[in-house]
């Protein structure tokens, strides 16, 4: 059995009595890939805030690690939990480099009198090679494209080697160059590191990657549902999940495309 990575059983969220998440299961194992879909308010950025150990459940469990939110310090659990998000805080004028290392800080900038290994400088430069930033080591933060900051976060979160990576709307903002460079760059993360688990929360199915394997359709709130992409990204369900009638098609190279179905 593939060792399990995150454990959601029937996870509530309320919040100011509005109920965020009704019910939602989920089971995330190494070497997995998932995708959490559906419309904006489904509740698609709150599960990933759970499955990160950000925010408690209301009711039902969270298992992280093999270690259950709320018998754990959260900043102790995190450290093995890369979290990506595109609205980072950093506007100081950092070199790439650093930014990457801050990873190892869980800091925004570098802190004071702390200096990296040279093992931990060389992960650093071996990341950014396999995220194609090889070239911009010594590039300021406030030049950079957003997709070469998203893809420079996504080495950052990768320098404690997390087992759980999560990224919350990576392509949000990306040309369609930047977007397409993202996605090339997480399928080179899944093909060398193979025990990585990941979870990527979208509303664009176009922004899914080919390594994409599980899928769960959430829909106000609700798991409509979930499982192997081959069985959940379907016309039916996902039209379901978005309320309107759609056609897909995943072309040769593994990604998907959508499009409304026209009545005859």
């Amino acid at each position: 059995m593939t060792s399990e990575v995150l454990r959601a059983d029937a996870v509530d969220v309320v919040r100011d009595g509005r109920p965020i998440l009704r019910e939602v299961s989920l089971t995330v194992r190494a070497g997995e890939h998932w995708a959490l879909l559906g419309a904006n308010g489904a509740g698609k950025s709150t599960l990933l805030g759970l499955l990160g150990a950000v925010v408690h459940p209301t009711r039902g469990t969270v298992d992280v690690l093999g270690r259950r939110l709320g018998r754990v310090d959260l900043r102790e659990l995190r450290a093995y939990v890369g979290h990506v998000d595109p609205r980072h805080p950093l506007t100081a004028p950092l070199r790439v480099r650093d930014v990457v290392l801050t990873g190892l800080t869980n800091s925004v900038a570098p802190l004071p009198r702390w200096r990296p290994t040279p093992e931990q400088e060389a992960r650093a430069d071996r990341l950014m090679e396999t995220l194609g930033l090889g070239g911009l080591r010594a590039a300021r933060w406030p030049t950079l494209s957003q997709g070469q900051r998203g893809r420079t976060l996504i080495a950052r979160a990768l320098m404690p080697e997390p087992r759980l990576l999560l990224l919350d709307e990576p392509a949000t903002g990306l040309d369609l160059p930047g977007r397409e460079h993202l996605l090339d760059a997480l399928d080179g993360l899944r093909r060398e590191h193979p025990e990585l688990a990941t979870v990527l929360v979208t509303h664009h199915l176009e922004e899914l990657p080919a390594g994409t394997t599980h899928a769960l359709l959430l829909r106000d709130g609700r798991a409509l549902a979930r499982g192997p992409v081959g069985e959940v990204l379907t016309g039916a369900l996902v039209g379901r999940c978005f309320g309107l009638p759609l056609a897909l098609e995943r072309n040769g190279g593994g990604r998907w495309n959508v499009r409304i179905e026209r009545a005859a």
